[in-house]
């Protein structure tokens, strides 16, 4: 996994930068929105591991955010399926608050005594997409997925928004608010084509437990 905090003017900060994305994300939460990170997740064929139940506010509020008013936008690369690992969710999860966090086969992930007693009461949901497709999802919404078993790999590209009242109260890893983002029409994806430029981009990479920082 890598992720970046300034969405830049290659193909994936464009694309981070569409009134689509951006917009919708202010129509959800309510309130104005900045990039707060992307991050492409790789999960290669018959390599890919399983993610535990997690929130993504488990993580966020450990980095200083004072309210869950965040969320993610999943983008599929590939055809995504129960085969080769797609996202699934407790349905409507999103409304039991923060559970709390701990270390869970080797990953941060959700109590799992807590996690049991919704998936009782909730629907697990398997989300199976079409290459381009998107879902967008809260940061208090549980979500997990399996390994990666088929021949197939299983890119996905998650751009992260955060409001702009919420922004982290202490400097940790991700993007502070500082500016109003300069939103892009929806076909400039289309128009900037591949673009690899990553100048001015940010690129942090976890590499055992620790997150490394590497600017260009």
């Amino acid at each position: 996994m890598c992720l970046w905090n300034n969405p830049g003017n290659d193909t994936t900060g464009v694309l981070s930068r569409t009134r689509k994305l951006a917009n919708t994300s202010k129509e959800l939460l309510g309130a104005d929105v900045y990039h707060y990170h992307s991050k492409l997740m790789m999960k290669e064929a018959k390599t890919g591991g399983k993610f535990v139940w997690h929130q993504d506010y488990g993580y966020w509020y450990n980095f200083a955010c004072l309210y869950p008013d965040m969320l993610t936008v999943f983008i599929a690369m590939d055809k995504t399926d129960q085969e080769n690992g797609c996202l699934q969710i407790l349905r409507g999860s999103h409304r039991c608050g923060r559970l709390d966090h701990g270390v869970v086969a080797g990953q941060n992930g959700a109590d799992l005594k807590r996690v049991a007693a919704l998936e009782e009461v909730l629907d697990t949901v398997f989300v199976e997409l079409n290459a381009g497709d998107a879902l967008f999802f809260h940061s208090n919404l549980l979500h997990t997925s399996s390994a990666n078993v088929s021949q197939r790999r299983r890119w996905a590209i998650l751009s992260c928004y955060n409001t702009t009242h919420n922004s982290p109260h202490e400097k940790i890893i991700h993007a502070h608010y500082e500016e109003p983002l300069q939103l892009l029409d929806n076909e400039a994806v289309l128009k900037t084509g591949v673009n690899r430029d990553l100048n001015g981009k940010d690129i942090v990479v976890k590499t055992d437990g620790n997150y490394v920082h590497y600017f260009s």
